[in-house]
């Protein structure tokens, strides 16, 4: 099946799948996160085929997700460390560990702990807060059209006055209760 691309698409999650959202893409992530440097290695951890690690890496080399780092000056090989922009989606690759975890393969059973080094203890589930620290729910989220929204965005999230007189959002009548 050909992959459907959503360079054009005015949606950054769309865009960022992108760029991510094939899965040896984010287990490549994963490895380069549990400190993996080399194609070989890489290749043996992941049991992946050569051509499409290669592939892969290449793109994420050149979405600046990983850096190729020469072993020695003029050399052939190399190694792939995570950029800052890799880093950043190291919390990501938590969040889903921590989900698979969860609803996949049960806590009980969870392959890797994931750890404070400066403790030992289990890291806390990664949550989204507010800025004041508040962890919040999925109804505690508004939706606004941001700065790059254009007129078919700021339409869909168009504010809806309910019998209450409260603003909500029209888009969350499509969210569960």
């Amino acid at each position: 099946m050909k992959r459907i691309r959503f360079a054009d698409t005015r949606c950054s999650l769309a865009q960022s799948l992108d760029m991510i959202g094939e899965w040896w893409t984010l287990l490549i992530i994963r490895e380069a996160y549990f400190g993996t440097l080399r194609f070989s290695d890489f290749q043996s951890h992941l049991g992946i085929a050569r051509n499409v690690l290669s592939e892969r890496l290449d793109r994420l080399v050149a979405n600046d997700i990983l850096q190729r780092v020469p072993v020695s000056p003029g050399g052939k090989r190399a190694h792939y460390r995570l950029s800052e922009k890799g880093r950043d989606l190291v919390t990501v690759v938590i969040a889903l560990v921590q989900w698979g975890d969860r609803w996949v393969m049960g806590p009980e059973n969870a392959p890797v702990r994931m750890v404070d080094r400066a403790t030992g203890e289990d890291i806390d589930t990664v949550q989204v807060r507010a800025k004041d620290g508040r962890v919040l729910g999925l109804h505690d989220i508004g939706l606004e059209p941001g700065p790059g929204a254009d007129d078919a965005i700021r339409d869909r999230f168009s504010e809806a006055v309910t019998d209450t007189g409260a603003v909500r959002w029209r888009i969350r009548r499509h969210m569960a209760a």
